[in-house]
């Protein structure tokens, strides 16, 4: 990170070569400052000679402190072997959380049985838990800007463990719809935040696989859990889904804590700075996450607040994030159809019915081996362009996705019958969760690229529509497939997805346009444009509402890191 000088006003910022603690030889024991030198920074042996200062005399003094370019405890310093320890744990954590949010479906119909209750009133326990994802990350993230990712994951995560334990005790269904929520309260930071933390260590030109990862973690986990859930339900009972999972968590837990590293290096200049003004008395020493971010109350105000208006003004947000919640939510919609499908038609116990979801595996492997080719055209586009990033490049292959995934329903839903082999249907989960997770892929690159400095908030407005839609899905499914019949209730899902192919196509070719009509959009390329340097010594002054420039939500470094990490 390139030493910066920050002042009152833009007018009045003045050069002055960085100094790294410990190296000045001329320091006025009183003041600190050098003899040789007004403007040079104060002599902190106590801090790593690694820190870099640069001071600005004015209406306002301000010492900042930054990183040295080869400061091992900035974390885009960390060596490979930590960052991809860092994202290993990281996409491990997101792996059993997306477990946990399919592997309760299986288990619904034995304990309703249990509790004497209908299914519906289990299934609610499906839609509290994804519920709790649409709402709890407006608020962890602006939380995790103060007081760091490492306190939000791993306490987050603890009670997300614990709450496994009333479910599996659990005399009552209200118990365990209680349980359910609290634990996707505390399970929605170990996958909401975990973009922002990988922004917070890999470059963007090193980002791909990190990210990619992410994304196969997170379709993974949730299409995976029935394979082996109904199996469990099936021979030992459904409290044994949640007393293995508490076990599995739990061991996660311990390798959690013991080797995942705090990510925001704003958080560690922030200490140094403290560290610096409680050492000389000298109230100037200032981290540049200190005059960036505005307060705790006004980043949850913009977080909770700027995502609807997103929603409304913004065309794109709202018809992607419509997009991606229909597709997200068809494989909660499926939780329910396959069991009714092989079950009901072809006669199979629970466990073999869960069988089928070997090929939505299979086609979630697909996917991430297209999401190399993704990233290779999206590179391509940008290296053409000058090196400024495009971010329609982003939706080369979700183009495939928006016509997959109709097909694909089409094709499971008229193969739903008893006299038609079950290999047929089977196959036809490959492409839709293939699609499903191009759509994903494809969105949340998008809106990241194309909203900049508003990119958190569009990605929480579509955080919020996938996981509601997603949470109400299955309250209706059973009824809906019932009722309609399997091939009528699939072929109106399936010509849902028909209207929405055009989407990327518009956007392929249009999108240039309707991001400079967009005053939100518009106004990240002017943001990113200019340097931070400007940028901080103009928020001295300026107030937050104006800027809105602090993210916070499930990508919510993925700019700062554009702006700051040398791109």
């Amino acid at each position: 990170m390139t030493p910066m000088i920050v002042g009152s006003n833009t007018a009045s910022i003045q050069h002055a070569k960085p100094i790294v603690v410990g190296e000045s030889e001329h320091v006025d024991d009183a003041s600190g400052l050098s003899n040789s030198d007004p403007t040079s920074a104060p002599q902190t042996p106590a801090l790593a000679p690694t820190t870099s200062l640069a001071v600005l005399k004015g209406k306002d003094d301000v010492i900042l402190v930054t990183f040295q370019p080869d400061d091992p405890n900035d974390p885009m310093n960390w060596s490979n072997a930590k960052k991809w320890r860092t994202t290993t744990l990281l996409c491990f954590m997101c792996l059993f959380i997306g477990l946990a949010t399919a592997s309760f479906s299986a288990g619904i119909t034995d304990m309703c049985k249990e509790f004497g209750v209908a299914v519906e009133v289990g299934q609610v326990g499906m839609f509290v838990f994804n519920a709790s994802f649409a709402v709890v990350p407006m608020f962890l993230g602006p939380l995790s800007e103060f007081i760091g990712r490492n306190p939000i994951y791993l306490g987050c995560y603890a009670l997300f463990t614990v709450w496994f334990i009333p479910i599996a005790l659990a005399k009552n269904i209200e118990t365990v719809i209680v349980a359910r929520l609290l634990s996707g309260c505390f399970g929605a930071a170990g996958t909401t935040i975990i973009p922002g933390t990988l922004a917070d260590i890999w470059s963007t030109k090193e980002r791909g696989l990190p990210i990619n990862l992410f994304s196969f973690v997170a379709v993974f986990g949730t299409v995976a859990a029935p394979l082996w859930t109904g199996f469990i339900n099936q021979n030992i009972g459904w409290r044994w889904i949640e007393w293995i999972q508490l076990i599995c968590n739990g061991a996660l837990l311990v390798v959690e804590l013991l080797f995942l590293s705090e990510t925001r290096g704003g958080l560690i200049l922030a200490k140094r700075a403290q560290k610096l003004r409680e050492d000389t008395g000298d109230s100037r020493y200032k981290a540049a996450s200190e005059l960036e971010t505005p307060s705790l109350s006004a980043l949850l105000s913009a977080s909770t607040t700027r995502a609807f208006i997103l929603l409304v003004r913004e065309p794109v947000v709202f018809f992607f994030s419509l997009w991606l919640a229909f597709a997200w939510a068809i494989i909660f919609l499926f939780f329910a159809v396959i069991p009714l499908t092989f079950q009901n038609n072809h006669g199979w116990s629970q466990g073999i019915a869960g069988l089928p979801y070997i090929s939505s595996i299979i086609g979630t492997f697909f996917a991430f081996a297209a999401s190399f080719h993704q990233n290779a055209v999206y590179a391509r586009v940008r290296d053409q362009n000058g090196g400024i990033p495009s971010p329609e490049a982003r939706l080369w292959w979700s183009r495939v996705g928006a016509i997959l995934l109709p097909v694909s329903l089409f094709w499971f839903s008229w193969t739903q019958f008893a006299s038609v082999h079950w290999i047929v249907p089977t196959l036809a989960l490959c492409p839709m969760v293939f699609s499903i997770y191009l759509i994903f892929d494809a969105v949340q690159n998008y809106l990241a690229d194309g909203y900049g400095e508003y990119a958190s908030s569009a990605i929480s407005a579509q955080g919020f529509i996938r996981n509601m839609l997603a949470a109400s899905f299955p309250l209706y499914s059973t009824q809906m497939f019932t009722n309609m019949g399997y091939q009528w209730a699939g072929t109106l899902c399936a010509l849902i997805a028909t209207v929405m192919i055009p989407l990327p196509f518009i956007l392929m070719k249009y999108g240039e346009r309707i991001r400079e009509r967009s005053p939100y959009a518009a106004a990240t390329s002017a943001v990113t444009a200019a340097p931070l340097q400007q940028r901080l010594s103009e928020k001295v002054d300026m107030p937050y509402a104006k800027t809105s420039s602090s993210p916070s939500g499930p990508m919510d470094t993925y700019i700062q890191a554009i702006e700051e990490k040398h791109v």
